[in-house]
This record gives structure tokens, C-alpha cells and sequence, in this order.
């Protein structure tokens, strides 16, 4: 197995901790450029080829790449409501990956989107929903943006506004 990258590692080592010892680790100190910056982030969780969890932010809420990752990942192994919290029996077959995101920024047509290149955000009032990018079957902007407006509970004839971004994905 390739070595993990050190945003993937921390993920590991915070749902190892938090799933066997309900302890929440510290970042290490000090931390590495990429782990001082400030982004949302998505912590994705599979098992066996199948989506186990996925938590993130859009937005950064804590002071950095790190302290985000180490939510999200608690979140994502023991809060998203679509599955059980993971079990220490799991751990060993989790396959993990961190999505770091750009700034999104507004755009107004699907021509703008690129499922494959970009993320989508659609926002009606305090209701929002985002869709990673380049995900399995997922393959027009349509698609995503259907999706998206279902996760946020905005109908198909309500309006809302919508906002790409990037990710750096980690495996």
C-alpha cells in the first residue's frame, strides 16, 4: 500500500483514537505549511468499495487545515446521519480520503460546472447543500446540481444560487 499523505494520516490516526479511546488527538506541533493554512475540508470514509461516511466543511471554522480535518473526521467515522458510527472491528478496512477546497465562487449557468473539475454549492436562503466533485455516477452538471439541490431540501423550481469550487483530494 502507498503511503498515505500526511492529511490522510491524521484522519486515520483521529478516528483510530477517537473510535477505540474516545479521546480527541492534538494536531502535532509544529504543524506542516499545508496544515496551517485555512480551508474546508471533507473527510470521506469507504468500506469495501461503498461510501461509509462523509463529513466536511464548506467554509474553515476552526483556526486550521488540521484542527478542520480532525472534526471532520469524528464527524464523518460517528455523526453522519446516513450510516452506524464506525466500530473498532472497521478500522482496518477503511479506505480514507481528505478533499481540501478552493474558495467557491458564484456562477450562474450549469455551463459553468464541470462535474468532474468542480464542486457545486446551491444556496436558498439558509438552506444549503454541496456536492463533491468527481464522484462515481455523477457525470453532468445537471446531475450534480439535481443532487445538491436535493441534499439541501430546495425544489427544482424554487430559485437559489449556485457556486463552484476545487478540491486537492488525498488518498
Amino acid at each position: 500500500m502507498a503511503k498515505e499523505h500526511e492529511l490522510v494520516q491524521l484522519a486515520r490516526r483521529t478516528i483510530q483514537e477517537y473510535v477505540q479511546h474516545h479521546r480527541i488527538i492534538q494536531p502535532d506541533t509544529p504543524l506542516s505549511e499545508e496544515m496551517s493554512k485555512r480551508a474546508g475540508t471533507f473527510v470521506s470514509l469507504h468500506a469495501n468499495g461503498e461510501l461509509r461516511g462523509c463529513i466536511g466543511t464548506i467554509e474553515p471554522v476552526r483556526p486550521n487545515i488540521a484542527e478542520e480535518i480532525i472534526s471532520n473526521a469524528i464527524s464523518a467515522a460517528t455523526r453522519d446521519p446516513r450510516f452506524p458510527p464506525v466500530t473498532p472491528e472497521e478500522l482496518d478496512d477503511l479506505e480514507i480520503s481528505v478533499d481540501v477546497l478552493t474558495e467557491p465562487e458564484p456562477i450562474s449557468s450549469l455551463d459553468d460546472l464541470d462535474p468532474k473539475v468542480y464542486g457545486v454549492i446551491v444556496e436558498s436562503g439558509r438552506r444549503r447543500g454541496l456536492l463533491l466533485p468527481d464522484l462515481e455516477g455523477v457525470d453532468t452538471a445537471q446531475d450534480q446540481v439535481s443532487i445538491a439541490l436535493r441534499k439541501a431540501w430546495i425544489g427544482p423550481h424554487e430559485s437559489y444560487r449556485m457556486y463552484r469550487f476545487r478540491v486537492i483530494r488525498y488518498h
